[in-house]
């Protein structure tokens, strides 16, 4: 029987899984591994291959002295340096390609409905959800489902925020993995808005003088007391960008 070439496409939608999971999770156990062999019509295991293929290309890896398999290097490098400075086009190319081998418009596998898109365009509907998915999806991977302060471990409590706000970043920290925090919906929002941060010294809690202003109030104590100067539980892989901290201390805290 001939051999079955992997096809651009397929390299597209692989390399797309490859930005979305930690190196430990690249093996054909992986739900979104399975997910991705029955999308293209490939076994688990020569998806997680060609996983492991695109970490041999991957810097980050390398400089942590760790290896992919380069045996396909040949195939997998010229895709990774097509789209790895690019990877919002990436991300809606492989949605798109999805899409089509699953027969499916491309707003229902995105979960869009006609109200998403009254008075909007279409196109920048589609790029904002599939960046928000993805985001989403890398995020709580990194961080094992389960929030940086508390490790509430609910997903539909969780909330993939960035550190550096996406209107702020430029277009490689948008969906840089170092710029994202998984925490539930309370922590989030108060990150948000500046009435907590995270040290980029040492990624402890710190409060803003604004949310001590509440510190006489019977749920500061349970809700913020309680996380004062605790070292946040650190990701699997992708570690808060130090820097990015340090923006987020300088002009989104509230201050001491």
């Amino acid at each position: 029987m001939a051999r079955r070439l992997w096809t651009r496409e397929e390299l597209i939608l692989t390399l797309s899984v490859y930005f979305q999971l930690p190196f430990g999770r690249l093996n054909h156990t992986t739900p979104e591994v399975k997910e991705l062999a029955k999308v293209i019509g490939r076994t688990d295991n020569s998806v997680a291959l060609r996983l492991v293929n695109f970490a041999a290309c991957d810097p980050y890896i390398i400089s942590s002295g760790r290896t992919g398999m380069p045996g396909g290097l040949s195939v997998c490098q010229p895709i990774w340096d097509e789209y790895t400075d690019d990877r919002e086009r990436l991300f809606c190319e492989a949605q798109r390609i999805k899409a089509a081998l699953l027969h499916k418009p491309i707003e229902e596998t995105l979960n869009i409905s006609a109200q998403d898109l009254e008075g909007k365009e279409r196109d920048v509907v589609i790029k904002q959800r599939v960046n928000q998915s993805v985001f989403r999806s890398m995020i709580l991977s990194n961080y094992e489902e389960r929030c940086a302060i508390t490790g509430i471990n609910i997903p539909e409590l969780l909330v993939a925020g960035h550190i550096i706000p996406w209107a702020e970043s430029s277009p490689q920290q948008k969906l840089n993995p170092e710029n994202g925090i998984c925490l539930s919906a309370l922590y989030d929002k108060a990150f948000d808005k500046g009435l907590i941060t995270i040290s980029p010294d040492d990624f402890t809690v710190s409060l803003s003088s604004a949310l001590c202003e509440y510190e006489s109030h019977e749920f500061f104590d349970r809700h913020f007391g309680s996380i004062r100067g605790q070292k946040i539980i650190m990701p699997i892989e992708h570690r808060p960008n130090r820097d990015f901290l340090a923006y987020h201390r300088d002009r989104i805290f509230l201050g001491k």
